[in-house]
């Protein structure tokens, strides 16, 4: 795996330090950030996504919160800078 560094958050403080790497073989994006609440979790699972698929979160899978400063990252990455 070869990862390339994106981006993480302006002004990060030393604990808390949403980051985003980009696989440069594959051109998947790992992203770390913060944990969805609960609440949020439910707010997602009620609105669903397209009919007929489970709301479910599996084990493998997590849904996270990315700060809206941190958008910019993707964007570059789609634009391929």
């Amino acid at each position: 795996m070869q990862l390339r560094f994106v981006g993480i958050i302006p002004n990060t403080p030393h604990v808390e330090s949403p980051t985003i790497w980009l696989d440069e073989e594959t051109g998947d994006v790992l992203i770390q950030s913060y944990k969805a609440t609960e609440d949020e979790v439910k707010a997602c699972q009620e609105i669903g996504s397209i009919p007929g698929h489970s709301t479910d979160v599996p084990d493998h899978e997590t849904i996270i919160r990315l700060p809206k400063i941190m958008l910019k990252f993707l964007r570059d990455i789609e634009g391929g800078k």
